[in-house]
């Protein structure tokens, strides 16, 4: 999108040695070894000289910023942010996201008296609709659930590491992110009485590039709290003898987080995804492997959140639980909780009932 913004297409450097030349150099900042500053990248370093030559195109032929706000300008960048790398359309939550970043890109602007008006206001351009609805069919029952967990057990010795980790997401309802930054410190695993897991810190994946220290992680708070908040999720006996079993086997990160890659380090996406997709052959049927069902680790949340639903617990505890707003929460489950709302109706016509009958 951001190649779009330029007066011409002559002489035009290859689009994937633009595309890095611009991710890889000039929107990345780095440490400056000399000052301890925050710089560009092709400030701190020598750039490939096909990488130079691209940056230089760019900024010769670059638009200015109230040339951006040309209607033919504003549209040629809505175009492009709706087609993939290879030119396809791209998937309409895809596109709603680059809009909205398109959006506060000329927001700034605004901040900064560079533009006196957002020119997406002006464009006849909707984003396409979308619904962020879950998709229940294709959401594990408890007994697939079961399955699937077994199976993640069964393939392998990192699959036996990992059986807990993808516990604390069906049973409860957490994050990859926050279950990569659970410590031994956050479970409360009595032999009897309560148990519960008191969340403070999530783990986010993004690229080493991204982040000051080169890590491929950063340390947050948890999502939509203040940054010191916690968050106590009561967890069932089957969880804590899971994470039991899994202290006995593994131990700890020296840090005291449960759960860690090979080398000590956070356990990545492409690693836990892969065990996954290998417990999916192992537990379903070769017709289910085609289908949706339970396609990515993220679906034993939302089969989490499905049955504290449907067991009845209240939504605003299940929001909480989740670590979602009451509003989120009805967006994503409202065909489950226009049903509990049924439940609910009925239970108060029958309270009023025998209120009359009395």
């Amino acid at each position: 999108m951001t190649a779009s913004f330029v007066s011409t297409q002559r002489g035009a450097p290859d689009r994937a040695v633009l595309r890095g030349a611009l991710q890889a150099w000039a929107f990345r900042v780095v440490l400056d070894p000399e000052t301890g500053e925050h710089v560009n990248r092709k400030d701190a370093e020598e750039p490939p000289a096909e990488v130079r030559r691209a940056l230089a195109w760019v900024s010769d032929n670059s638009l200015k910023v109230v040339d951006v706000a040309e209607s033919d300008v504003v549209r040629a960048a809505l175009r492009a942010l709706s087609k993939t790398l290879v030119g396809k359309q791209a998937a309409d939550n895809t596109v709603r996201r680059k809009r909205a970043v398109l959006s506060n890109a000329f927001r700034y602007a605004i901040e900064r008296d560079l533009l006196a008006a957002n020119p997406l206001d002006r464009i006849d351009w909707a984003p396409p609709e979308t619904t962020d609805e879950v998709d229940f069919e294709f959401v594990p029952g408890p007994e697939q659930a079961s399955e699937l967990l077994a199976a993640v057990q069964a393939i392998s010795a990192r699959g036996r590491h990992l059986h807990a980790f993808f516990g604390c997401m069906y049973y409860a309802a957490m994050r990859p992110a926050e279950v990569a930054g659970l410590k031994r410190s956050n479970c409360k695993l009595p032999a009897q009485g309560c148990s519960e897991l008191v969340l403070s810190k999530s783990r986010p994946e993004v690229g080493s590039g991204w982040t000051d220290d080169g890590k491929s992680y950063e340390e947050r708070g948890l999502k939509r709290r203040a940054r010191k908040a916690t968050r106590p999720v009561p967890i069932p006996p089957v969880l804590v003898a899971m994470l039991r079993a899994h202290l006995d086997e593994h131990g700890t990160a020296p840090d005291g987080r449960l759960f860690r890659a090979v080398r000590g380090g956070r356990v990545r996406s492409t690693g836990y995804t892969e065990v996954w997709q290998a417990a999916r052959i192992k537990a379903l049927s070769a017709e289910e492997v085609e289908t949706p069902l339970a396609d990515v680790p993220y679906s034993l949340q939302h089969a989490c959140v499905s049955l504290w639903i449907k067991a009845g617990v209240d939504p605003v505890e299940v929001a909480r639980r989740a670590g979602h707003s009451p509003a989120v929460l009805w967006k994503f489950y409202a065909k489950l909780l226009r049903g509990h709302q049924d439940a609910s109706n009925r239970m108060f016509d029958a309270a009023l009932e025998a209120r009359r009958d009395a």
